[in-house]
């Protein structure tokens, strides 16, 4: 930290909405221009309470499950992906679906299945409970074990220790998978690693990010839902790059005034489900409060994107289809 008493606040770069949030969000919005009120969403279509409450304020109607969708209605499913088992249940209600699952989820799926067609045993590390593992363990659940941690390795039992690999859910912290695959590779010495890396590059910039900032932060903001694994991820690498604390918030208005008490550098960061306009809301609370000077702490660049759903893509003209 500067010698400076001046107060500021450090935004990391990248923040907020990767490429996956991003085109899932459009694809509910586009759903909704081009078929009208009501599109159903399965589960929430990213972890954000304020997307989802702006979008549910635009007409979409989220659902538990594809069984409490009308028969013949369009349907989204999320950005964390779906079961073999709900698109089945979906096609036998003649549901309209539009899949927004994040293309880099959708690489892991199709890693599981690789490896069960080579009757691999698949070590998944994520946490119980969350969409993505659900949808990956279901596309190969006699295959599948899930590793919550380096806990758990004790437990695993598999059939062939020289068939074995591991994958994981894209928004976890990287330095944890790391931990629990070392335990892992401890057990099993020809632990295969997946044939690309599976945590998200968005997940691993924001956590680069914090951790090049956290060291000089009194306080580390992280704006995000309590359900984003992402998000939370980021207050726990905060934390562990050296910030002095930090809160996991949606909204400015949760910022508890001391938690400023004696804090001269306060870093600001955003979860990849986040939209800017919560973040500048952070800062300009910030800013009344006399953190005036903000700095960018940019530590790469994004470029990704990916195109819409197929279902919401304009058709391409005639003579552009030949060629």
């Amino acid at each position: 930290m500067s010698g400076s008493d001046a107060k500021q606040v450090l935004l990391a770069k990248p923040r907020g909405y990767c490429a996956g949030v991003d085109r899932a969000v459009e694809a509910v919005e586009q759903a909704l221009d081009k078929y009208g009120a009501p599109v159903y969403v399965r589960k929430e279509i990213v972890h954000n309470k304020h997307v989802v409450e702006t979008l549910r304020d635009r007409g979409a109607i989220f659902v538990e499950e594809a069984s409490e969708v009308p028969e013949g209605a369009h349907v989204v499913f999320s950005a964390h992906g779906v079961s073999p088992a709900v698109r089945d249940e979906a096609k036998d209600r003649q549901l309209k679906t539009i899949d927004a699952t994040c293309p880099l989820v959708t690489k892991v799926h199709q890693e599981a299945k690789r490896f069960a067609r080579e009757e691999y045993d698949i070590l998944l590390v994520g946490h119980a409970g969350h969409e993505e593992v659900e949808g990956t363990s279901g596309e190969a659940p006699d295959n599948i074990q899930l590793v919550e941690s380096a806990a758990d390795v004790d437990k695993i039992e598999v059939r062939d220790p020289d068939k074995v690999v591991w994958l994981s859910q894209t928004t976890l912290s990287v330095d944890e998978t790391m931990e629990t695959v070392r335990a892992l590779r401890e057990k099993f010495p020809n632990l295969q690693n997946p044939p690309s890396d599976d945590i998200c590059y968005a997940t691993q910039n924001r956590q680069v990010a914090v951790k090049t900032m956290a060291p000089r932060c009194d306080l580390v903001l992280v704006v995000g839902s309590r359900n984003s694994s992402n998000s939370v991820r980021l207050v726990e690498v905060a934390l562990g790059a050296g910030a002095g604390a930090s809160y996991l918030i949606d909204y400015a208005k949760e910022i508890d005034d001391a938690w400023l008490d004696g804090v001269t550098t306060v870093g600001v960061t955003s979860g990849a489900s986040v939209p800017e306009v919560l973040v500048r809301g952070v800062v300009d609370h910030l800013a009344e409060r006399g953190f005036g000077s903000v700095e960018e702490v940019d530590t790469a660049e994004e470029t990704l994107t990916f195109s819409l759903p197929r279902e919401l893509r304009p058709p391409r003209p005639a003579a552009a289809a030949k060629s």
